[in-house]
């Protein structure tokens, strides 16, 4: 049924307040009045938000760590404390003045399906990121932001060479409430793709709580899978060979010094920035999976760890390509392991791992890993994997190591093993293969052998080495079918 036009005496410009001229659509919520923008529909867009006002300080303290660093000891005793003093201060000055101005020039919303970010001092920047491509929020909590309250929302799309927009610095609480409506909006959740004044509908965590509490030290919402003891982390990295070591380089270094008798302040600052570095990564490792407690929600993993520098990871399922397992050299004796996350978007090519929000569980024994994997996977264990050696003429090219390669096709995955020293394991569910690849090499060509190589968006994928080369071509058939298949059923 359709209303008549309104009469002719109908003054309808004139009315200041009146609804628009035609209804909202059916489905449609209409915005409140002053965030829709003209030319969109109807509470499609919202205000554009700025980040929290304290994010230039932030900043500027991060600018004068980075400064302190960059100037060298040499520098200090060259001009003197005085001077270096206030080299810094100046240099530390100028960059809180230019984060003010970046962050007067910052701003985001979310317009429909997509997050726009807007930046830039010189050269303005948007960046439209379609949410539908989202894989993966970070809400991380350095120890500047934790002791402000602050937090740093981090997102990982799909193709995205590194991670994008890095908004730093919102409150927790805001933090919390864009990551859950971020997470909505790509799961295409409906009535998600409007967005006004108010909230989305609640997903997670009734009204009133924080769907975020980890990084305020609650627990990870969802179904808690395993938490990591400290002691069993602080363990793990003294069995690794920076810590087996380091007696060693503490002994030539202290035998050095009194054998040349030289201890001077340049000698000594070197030499603990020396030691500082072969210790940097067991330490770093040790902070940064302090408290490591893993959950599920749904069809979504949440991660949460941390000691300085506290990180919420939400990942869905549905985007893990890959599942490694480590069994490190040192580790095997008490019967340990450490698994591995790999998604599609994630920034696989930065040097610095500590930012890939792949950790699946940093330490644990077989029976953890298998029910973690088993959670992931559903329906793959760790100690029922069909895999197979390759053919014994394979060991003129794996002397050492043939007995340890395997590769096999179980129900849901392909698997593949490999390493001597720090022995690893590769799952990948057929779904998630992008390609399968036979290659030979000129040795290989002699003795009949191919590698199989398996493809996937995350980029490392897997690989089963050294099989006869009748059975590469075979598997690989049968790996193009079973993705397929795979595919179509998904």
């Amino acid at each position: 049924m359709t209303d008549g036009p309104p009469g002719p005496g109908a003054a309808r410009p004139a009315d200041p307040p009146p609804a628009p001229p035609c209804p909202p659509p059916p489905g449609v919520t209409a915005a409140p009045p002053g965030p829709a923008e003209n030319g969109t529909a109807a509470g499609d867009v919202e205000p554009r938000q700025r980040l929290h006002p304290l994010s230039p300080v932030l900043q500027g303290a991060k600018s004068l760590v980075v400064v302190i660093a960059g100037l060298s000891w040499s520098t200090l005793s060259r001009v003197g404390f005085g001077w270096f003093a206030v080299l810094v201060a100046v240099l530390a000055l100028g960059a809180t003045v230019l984060a003010v101005v970046s962050w007067y020039n910052t701003g985001y919303h979310i317009v429909g399906r997509e997050l726009r970010v807007y930046e830039g001092l010189l050269w303005r920047r948007t960046r439209a990121i379609p949410l539908e491509r989202l894989q993966a929020v970070e809400v991380v909590r350095p120890l500047l932001a934790q002791l402000t309250g602050l937090a740093e929302l981090r997102l990982e799309v799909v193709g995205g060479g590194k991670t994008e927009a890095p908004l730093a610095y919102l409150s927790v609480a805001d933090a919390a409430r864009l990551r859950q409506r971020l997470l909505t909006v790509a799961a295409g959740m409906p009535g998600t793709e409007v967005v006004g004044a108010a909230a989305p509908p609640a997903v997670g965590p009734p009204a009133g709580t924080d769907p975020a509490a980890p990084p305020t030290g609650g627990e990870p919402a969802g179904r808690p899978l395993h938490a990591v003891t400290n002691t069993d982390l602080l363990v793990s990295q003294l069995l690794t060979p920076q810590a087996f070591l380091l007696p060693v380089g503490v002994a030539f270094v202290v035998a050095q010094f009194l054998s040349e008798d030289s201890w001077s302040f340049i000698a000594v600052a070197s030499t603990l920035t020396a030691m500082a570095g072969v210790l940097l990564q067991p330490v770093r490792r040790v902070l940064d999976d302090w408290n490591f407690r893993l959950a599920r929600e749904a069809d979504r993993l949440r991660i949460h760890n941390g000691l300085v520098e506290t990180r919420m990871q939400t990942v869905p399922l549905e985007r893990v390509q890959t599942v490694g397992v480590t069994w490190p050299l040192l580790w095997r004796m008490k019967g340990w392991l450490r698994l591995r996350l790999e998604v599609a978007g994630y920034s696989g090519g930065e040097a610095d791992d500590r930012n890939r929000p792949d950790r699946l569980l940093p330490v644990g024994d077989l029976s953890v890993g298998s029910a973690i994997v088993d959670e992931v996977l559903a329906g793959v264990r760790l100690t029922a994997l069909p895999l197979t050696p390759p053919p014994t003429r394979a060991r003129w090219l794996r002397p050492l190591s043939v007995r340890v390669l395997g590769a096999g096709l179980h129900e849901r995955v392909f698997a593949a093993r490999s390493g001597l020293l720090t022995r690893q394991l590769a799952l990948v569910p057929y779904a998630r293969i992008q390609s399968v690849r036979v290659v030979q090499g000129p040795a290989q060509r002699r003795l009949r052998l191919a590698t199989v190589h398996v493809d996937t968006a995350g980029g490392s994928g897997a690989a089963a080495p050294h099989r006869d080369l009748a059975e590469a071509w075979t598997l690989a058939a049968e790996l193009t079918a079973r993705a397929h298949a795979a595919r179509r059923t998904g």
